[in-house]
C-alpha cells in the first residue's frame, strides 16, 4: 500500500460511498478548479462504483496525486452482520464482560427487554491468567501457556480474527502486547486486536466492545482496502491514498485497515468537516449540518466553528435498545433513517410510517426503473413536481414519473386521498423525523436552535431544509456549494491526525501535579510520532492540541479544559471551574481532578480555496410549473443555479435546480447568493 505524504501537483480527488449514490470531488492544484462526478453505488462490489466514479470525472489517472477516500462499508458490515468470526481473550475472571455488559437499562418498564447479543458468542471467549492493577503495576504475571493453549484452541474453532482485552491494559499494555507475540506466532495469518492500540481510556466493558467490533470488520476492511489500492495501481494511479476517520481526519490505507473501526463514520464527518470549512467562508461559527441522503439524514452541532468529539458513540442505539459501544474519538452525529430512499408504508394499524427501511441504490426507488415498486420520499418528490425527470442527475439519470404515481396510487387508495396528497403527506412526515434528529443535536444538547443556522448537504438537505428551518424557529439556511456531492468536498478539507486518549487519575492540589501534566504529555506526543510513522504518515511534523478531562471529586461526568502552554494547575483549575459553570449554571469548592488526558496530532493539508461567484444583478426563471409546495398547487419559477450571480436576490415560491440536488424556497422566504458560491435562504425574508 502507498504510505507517503501528499504532495502538490495534479488532482486532489475524494470519493465517498454512500448508501445510494457514490460521489467524486476533486481539486485541481493550481487552478483550484473542482470537478465533481456522482454514480449509483454498487452495493455487491463497492470498489466497482467508486472506479465508475474516477471514470465519470474523465480525469487522466496519471493526473491523480492524492486519492482520499471516505465509506460507510464498516458500519454496514456491523448493522448487517457480515464481519469475520472473532475470538475474545480476556483476564481470567472475566470471560461474561461481553455477556453482562452495563446493568441499567434504556427502557426501564419493558418487562421483554434483552442485552444486545454479543459480536463474540462465550463459547469462543478464552481467559488468561494474568493481572495489572490500574495503576499499572503487575499484580499476576500473565501465563504465556495459557496464550498459547487459547490460540490453539481459536484455531479450533475456525476464529478469523482476535480480540485482546486485559483489565486495566489502559494503565499498563505490556501483557496485550505480550500476547499478541505469541498469538501470531501459532496463527500467523490471523489479525490480532489489541485494546491499548485502540483506547487508552478506562471502561472495561467499552474497552472491550472496541477491541471486539475492530477485530470483527479488519479481515473485511484489509481485505478492500487492498484491492482497491491494487486497482486503483492498475489503473496507473500512482499517488497517496488516505481514508477519511470518525474523527474528522485521514489516515493512511495501511493505518485504516490496522484500526479500521475509526471509520465507523468515515463518510458522514467530512460532511461536518466541509460545513465548518463553508461557515468559516461566511463567517458563520455557530450551525447545524444536516446530510440528507438517500438513506439516512445526519445531523451534527458546530459551535464556535468546530464540531463536537466525543469518545461516547454507540451503534444500533436509540431510546429502547443499549446499542454497541465504540470508545474511540468521534464527531457527534445523530443519524435517522429517512431519506431519500425511505419506503412509505403503512403498519398493521392503518399507521402511515416512513423509514428506516430504504430502496437503496438496488432497486432504488420506484421512478429510477430498476425495478423497485415501493412508494419513497423520492418519488414523492417527483409526484409533486418538485424534482424534474428530465434533469436528475444533471439529466444522466431520467426519472420514470409514471412509475412513481403508480406506486404511490396504491398507498393513496389504502389511504382514502390522491396520489398528490399522500405523497405530500409521506414529504411532511419525513420532514418531522428529520426535524426531530436536528432537536437531538441542539435541544438535548442544552442549544437553542434559533441561535444556529442551518447547513444543508446531500441530494435531499436543499429540498427539506426550509420547512425544518420553519419547525425549529431557525432564520437562516445554508445551502453550499456542490451541496449533492458534499461529503466528498469535505474530504479535501481534512487534514491528517489522530487523537489519543490516557486515563489516569490526578489531583491537582497534589505536589508535582504540573510534572505529572509534562510527563504524561511527553508520553503521548512521543506514542502519537510513532503511531503516524507506522501508518506511513511522511510528511511536516504535526500539531498537537492538549486538553483534559476534569471534574470534582466524586462527580462521573467530566468537562473538557484546554491545557495552558505552562500547565499550569491554578490556571487549570479556574479554566475547569468556569467550564463547570458556563455547562451546568453552578462551581463547587470541592477538589478538582483530572480523569483523562487528551492529544490531538494534525499534519495540515493543503485546502481549495473557497469558490468566488461572479455578480449579476439579472435573475431571470429558466420555466414555470406547477408544484405542490403547500396542500395546494403553486406556480413556481425554476431556476439554475449556474446562471445565479453573487448578490442575485429570489424571493419564493421558487425552485433552484443543479445536477446533484434541487433546493426548495416557500412562499415567504427569500434567497441571496453569497460571494462565496452558499445559496443563503432567509426564512420569512428576514436579513
Amino acid at each position: 500500500m502507498k504510505s507517503e505524504g501528499f504532495d502538490d501537483m495534479g488532482h486532489r480527488v475524494a470519493v465517498d460511498i454512500g448508501g445510494t449514490f457514490t460521489d467524486l470531488v476533486a481539486v485541481e492544484e493550481g487552478t483550484g478548479r473542482l470537478i465533481e462526478a456522482k454514480v449509483l453505488t454498487t452495493p455487491r462490489s463497492p470498489g466497482t462504483g467508486v472506479l465508475d466514479a474516477v471514470a465519470r470525472s474523465t480525469i487522466p489517472p496519471e493526473a491523480i496525486a492524492h486519492f482520499l477516500h471516505g465509506t460507510t462499508l464498516v458500519i454496514n458490515a456491523l448493522t448487517e452482520r457480515r464481519g469475520a468470526r472473532v475470538a475474545l481473550m480476556t483476564t481470567h475472571g472475566f470471560g461474561d464482560l461481553m455477556e453482562i455488559q452495563r446493568c441499567n437499562r434504556r427502557d426501564m418498564y419493558n418487562l421483554r427487554y434483552a442485552k444486545p447479543r454479543s459480536f463474540v458468542p462465550r463459547s469462543r471467549v478464552w481467559e488468561i491468567r494474568e493481572r495489572v492493577t490500574t495503576g499499572g503495576e503487575t499484580l499476576v504475571p500473565m501465563d504465556d501457556e495459557d496464550v498459547r493453549s487459547a490460540a490453539r484452541a481459536c484455531a479450533a474453532a475456525g476464529a478469523e480474527a482476535v480480540a485482546v482485552c486485559f483489565l486495566n491494559a489502559y494503565a499498563n499494555p505490556r501483557h496485550e502486547v505480550r500476547c499478541r507475540e505469541i498469538v501470531r506466532e501459532i496463527l500467523p495469518d490471523v489479525p490480532v486486536t489489541i485494546s491499548n492500540e485502540l483506547t487508552r481510556e478506562w471502561r472495561e466493558y467499552e474497552r472491550c466492545s472496541t477491541a471486539v467490533l475492530n477485530a470483527y470488520v479488519q479481515p473485511l476492511m484489509s481485505t478492500y482496502l487492498a484491492e482497491m489500492d491494487d486497482a486503483l495501481t492498475a489503473r496507473g494511479i500512482r499517488g497517496p491514498r488516505h481514508v477519511m476517520q470518525s474523527n474528522g481526519r485521514v489516515t493512511t490505507f495501511l493505518g485504516a485497515a490496522a484500526r479500521p473501526i475509526t471509520l465507523v463514520e468515515s463518510g458522514p464527518v467530512a460532511g461536518v468537516i466541509g460545513a465548518v470549512a463553508v461557515g468559516a467562508a461566511l463567517g458563520i461559527a455557530d450551525l447545524i449540518s444536516l446530510d440528507i441522503g438517500g438513506t439516512t439524514a445526519k445531523a451534527s452541532l458546530i459551535r464556535g466553528g468546530r464540531p463536537t468529539l466525543h469518545t461516547d458513540y454507540y451503534i444500533e442505539r436509540d431510546r429502547v435498545r443499549s446499542g454497541y459501544p465504540i470508545k474511540i474519538p468521534t464527531v457527534d452525529i445523530v443519524e435517522a433513517g429517512a431519506g431519500g430512499g425511505s419506503i412509505a408504508r403503512l403498519d398493521a394499524g392503518g399507521r402511515l410510517l416512513v423509514g428506516p427501511q430504504s430502496a437503496g441504490a438496488d432497486p432504488g426507488p420506484a421512478c429510477y426503473g430498476r425495478g423497485g415498486l415501493d412508494p419513497t420520499v423520492t418519488d414523492a418528490f417527483l409526484v409533486t413536481g418538485v424534482l424534474d425527470p428530465h434533469y436528475f442527475l444533471g439529466g444522466t439519470l431520467p426519472l420514470d414519473v409514471e412509475a412513481a404515481v403508480e406506486a404511490y396510487a396504491r398507498l393513496a387508495r389504502s389511504l382514502r386521498a390522491s396520489v398528490e396528497e399522500t405523497a405530500l403527506g409521506v414529504i411532511r412526515l419525513a420532514t418531522t423525523n428529520m426535524a426531530n434528529t436536528l432537536r437531538l443535536v441542539s435541544v438535548h444538547r442544552g442549544h437553542d436552535p434559533r441561535d444556529l443556522a442551518l447547513l444543508v448537504m446531500g441530494g435531499g438537505g436543499p429540498m427539506h431544509a426550509s420547512v425544518l428551518a420553519r419547525e425549529l424557529g431557525m432564520r437562516l439556511v445554508i445551502v453550499p456549494p456542490r451541496a449533492g456531492v458534499f461529503s466528498a468536498f469535505g474530504m479535501l478539507h481534512a487534514d491528517i491526525g489522530l487523537d489519543l486518549i490516557r486515563t489516569r487519575l490526578l489531583r491537582l492540589r497534589d505536589t508535582g501535579a504540573r510534572a505529572t501534566i509534562a510527563a504524561v504529555f511527553d508520553e503521548m506526543v512521543t506514542s502519537a510520532l510513532d503511531a503516524l510513522a507506522a501508518s506511513g504518515v511522511d510528511g511536516a511534523g504535526p500539531l498537537f492540541s492538549m486538553s483534559l478531562d476534569m471534574r470534582y471529586k466524586g462527580q462521573e461526568h467530566t468537562v473538557e479544559v484546554a491545557v495552558p502552554a505552562d500547565g499550569d494547575p491554578a490556571v487549570l483549575t479556574e479554566r475547569f471551574h468556569e467550564a463547570h459553570e458556563h455547562r451546568y449554571t453552578f462551581r463547587l469548592a470541592d477538589p478538582v481532578e483530572v480523569v483523562n488526558f487528551r492529544l490531538a496530532a494534525v499534519v495540515t493539508q493543503s485546502r481549495p480555496a473557497p469558490p468566488h461567484v461572479q455578480p449579476s444583478a439579472v435573475v431571470e426563471s429558466v420555466r414555470y410549473r406547477s408544484v405542490w409546495l403547500t396542500s395546494n398547487v403553486v406556480r413556481t419559477s425554476i431556476f439554475r443555479r449556474d446562471m445565479l450571480g453573487a448578490g442575485a436576490t429570489i424571493d419564493g415560491p421558487a425552485i433552484v435546480e443543479e445536477a446533484a440536488t434541487t433546493t426548495v424556497v416557500l412562499p415567504g422566504d427569500r434567497l441571496e447568493v453569497h460571494p462565496s458560491g452558499s445559496l443563503l435562504i432567509h426564512i420569512g425574508g428576514d436579513r
